[in-house]
């Protein structure tokens, strides 16, 4: 009997040991599951997560918006800023245009020292030639696209004297474009020249470094008279023109060229900017503004 009863409480206790270590186990392995689990759950946001720059590159490869630079003649920034680059944009969603304005002959020297521009548009063909002949402009972009003038201005108040173009000598002081670097300088150079006064003027002119700052001179009263553009001189009611150039005191028509720079990583959006500036929607606008048209 006694026998009998350890035997029966022997197995009771290996009974509970195993019970144990069942549970034991059960608990370790509910455990790893959940380790498992959380390792599972945390690895999905990793995956999930998005790297901003390949999140990007996806969206331009989508046909996300192209940006391009246009570098153009100071006396382009009103009639690309009010209307045409808008006009553009609305026409091609994705493409954005920005502008820089200023003389050609500077945005002609920004070029060649690398300035990231994808079109040119000048105010002669000396500078678009100049970066042709660099092969720094794609030759076969070029369109000789807009005609201008250039005439005598002063001040819309006062009582200016002057009624005809070499007039100017008659002024006191005198407002004109640098020949270096402004295109309307240059032409203003030549027009006097011929007529035999630019030493005379040139003694007691002021130079400006593009066409606008000429103009503003003029208008503020700083100058008595400049030579700008037909174009410029439409712009503001603060000055008056007194005459244009003389015909036959430039050797050639004041042209504007536009073409694609061939450092542009941009050529398809470029040349359609360039090609929309051919429109006859275009051309409407350049009218408005004083041009002429150039190609036919």
């Amino acid at each position: 009997m006694k026998k009998k009863l350890v035997a029966v409480m022997m197995a009771a206790v290996m009974t509970a040991a195993m019970a144990g270590c069942g549970n034991k186990a059960a608990d370790e392995s509910k455990t790893d599951t959940a380790k498992d689990a959380g390792t599972s759950q945390e690895a999905e946001p990793t995956t999930a997560e998005a790297d901003p720059t390949e999140a990007a590159d996806e969206k331009d490869a989508e046909g996300g918006e192209t940006t391009i630079l246009v570098a153009a003649a100071a006396s382009l920034e009103y009639s690309y800023t009010d209307e045409l680059i808008p006009m553009f944009e609305k026409a091609n969603p994705g493409i954005r245009v920005e502008g820089t304005y200023d003389s050609s002959g500077k945005l002609q020297t920004q070029i060649e020292e690398g300035l990231e521009a994808d079109v040119f548009m000048s105010a002669a063909m000396k500078q678009m030639n100049a970066l042709k002949d660099e092969s720094m402009i794609d030759a076969d972009s070029v369109v000789e696209l807009l005609e201008n003038k250039i005439v005598l201005i002063v001040p819309a108040e006062g009582d200016s004297a002057l009624a005809a173009f070499e007039d100017i000598k008659n002024a006191g002081t005198v407002a004109l474009g640098d020949p270096e670097s402004v295109p309307a300088g240059q032409y203003a150079q030549e027009a006097l020249t011929s007529l035999g006064i630019y030493d005379e003027i040139a003694a007691k002119a002021s130079f400006g470094t593009n066409v606008t700052e000429v103009l503003n001179w003029v208008a503020e009263g700083s100058a008595d008279a400049g030579i700008v553009y037909a174009t410029d001189a439409a712009t503001t009611d603060k000055v008056k023109v007194v005459s244009e150039a003389p015909e036959g005191s430039l050797a050639d028509p004041v042209i504007y060229p536009v073409g694609v720079v061939t450092a542009s990583e941009k050529k398809d959006a470029a040349q359609k900017f360039v090609d929309f500036l051919q429109t006859p929607e275009a051309m409407a606008v350049f009218e408005e503004y004083g041009f002429t048209s150039n190609i036919g």
